[in-house]
């Protein structure tokens, strides 16, 4: 009976070790299998996608585990930071959350696996116009687009019966204003000597019938006719005191504040200004409106495209689980979101064709319309030295250092010795 007694004993001890031993090794052994990955992102995108991705991992509990890397506010610090990683050859990201003009540099390096196997042609199709553009470098797809961003013309309601369609329309408009004292300035813009800036000629080279560059015949425009008309035409509206002289050092917060506070009656931003146009403290609650830019009569007008995309970095071990992430981040569920929360402008068309959310943000139907006639700034991987050419030209003329027509001319000739350089080529 004490033997038998014993052995019972024996046997519960053993059992209640290996239990013991099983609640210890089994949570390593299911770690082991729930693959890990981040994303490096943008503070701004990083906050805004919390929820997101609380959601994402919850749905994924045993197999994935999203971490988003919350990286400086600067974005260029963004790409520095991943390429100083990725020159060391050992990144700790999977995935980056890329501005559009980096695909090239990115792509060409070497440095980012394509997601053509990833993605099907039905998900690309129901991309919009404008979210379309940016994310192919010499026929792979690299970049899938979380938002889609593009230039607008926000003007008053209050002021004017409909916004003005043509640069002399703008330049009649804002000076009847000014001279009736309903506005002080007539239109406010981003005129700093930085990439906004940049963005604001893309769209008035464009509206003025011209091209910055021509990847096809790898030509420039800029010293053209309508180059050189545009670089003039925002000079004079500066000299011609349409725009405050401050606005050479215009970022998109100060043109926001301007127009905010109902110093001006015109506006060039980007999509996030509309919330920010809605909330207690703008004087313009309520009386604000969004068109595409401006054009000459028989030239669509032109929108800059700035969206930011997913790519995934080379070496990741966990591709699949990335493209998951990416999809679950894009989805249309994750794009009302985005817009609804924070304004993001969605990149999906069946979102845009959602009939309830057209009825509460009937605004969403000029965003849309807006990426229909949406432009890239050059793809090429010397973009970046491109685009400095341009701002310094711009600038000299803004502030009367030289003319219109010889900074034009003078971003001309250094835009093409910076790609005779290169090798010529957009790749």
């Amino acid at each position: 009976m004490l033997i038998s007694w014993r052995k019972k004993l024996s046997l519960c001890i053993s059992v209640a070790l290996a239990i013991c031993t099983l609640l210890i090794f089994i949570p390593s052994i299911i770690a082991r299998d729930i693959e890990s990955i981040s994303i490096l992102m943008p503070a701004p995108f990083a906050d805004s996608t919390v929820k997101l991705v609380e959601e994402f991992n919850a749905k994924y509990a045993n197999s994935i585990h999203l971490d988003v890397i919350r990286g400086p506010l600067e974005t260029e610090a963004i790409s520095d930071l991943a390429i100083s990683s990725l020159l060391l050859g050992d990144t700790p990201f999977d995935a980056i959350l890329m501005d559009i003009t980096w695909l090239p540099k990115y792509a060409r390096a070497g440095w980012l696996e394509a997601l053509d196997k990833g993605f099907d042609q039905s998900e690309i199709q129901d991309l919009t116009n404008g979210a379309q553009l940016g994310n192919i470098y010499d026929g792979s797809l690299y970049r899938w687009p979380l938002v889609a961003d593009m230039g607008l013309l926000f003007w008053r309601t209050d002021l004017m019966d409909k916004p003005p369609s043509t640069p002399s329309e703008l330049v009649a408009i804002s000076q009847e204003l000014q001279r009736k004292n309903k506005a002080t300035w007539g239109y406010v813009w981003q005129g700093r000597q930085y990439e906004g800036l940049s963005c604001v000629y893309l769209e008035m080279i464009d509206g003025f019938g011209g091209q910055w560059f021509n990847p096809n015949g790898e030509e420039f425009g800029l010293d053209q006719q309508p180059g050189i008309n545009a670089a003039q035409w925002l000079t004079n509206l500066i000299n011609n005191g349409i725009s405050p002289r401050a606005v050479t050092n215009y970022a998109e917060s100060e043109a926001l504040q301007s127009f905010k506070s109902g110093d001006s009656a015109l506006m060039r931003n980007w999509p996030y200004a509309w919330a920010e146009l809605q909330k207690e403290d703008s004087q313009v609650r309520g009386h604000v409106g969004i068109s595409t830019m401006v054009s000459i009569p028989g030239v669509s007008p032109a929108s800059t495209m700035g969206s930011w995309g997913l790519s995934l970095l080379k070496g990741s071990k966990h591709k699949e689980a990335a493209i998951k992430a990416f999809k679950y981040l894009t989805s249309n569920e994750a794009q009302t979101k985005l817009f609804t929360e924070y304004g993001y402008t969605p990149t999906r068309k069946s979102v845009y064709q959602n009939e309830e959310l057209l009825k509460e943000y009937p605004y969403i139907a000029k965003l849309y319309e807006a990426l229909t006639v949406a432009k890239m700034r050059p793809e090429t991987p010397i973009y970046a030295q491109l685009s400095d050419v341009l701002q310094r030209s711009l600038s000299a003329s803004l502030t009367d250092e030289i003319n219109a027509e010889t900074s034009m001319i003078n971003a001309q000739i250094a835009s093409e010795q910076i790609m005779s350089a290169a090798g010529g080529g957009s790749q």
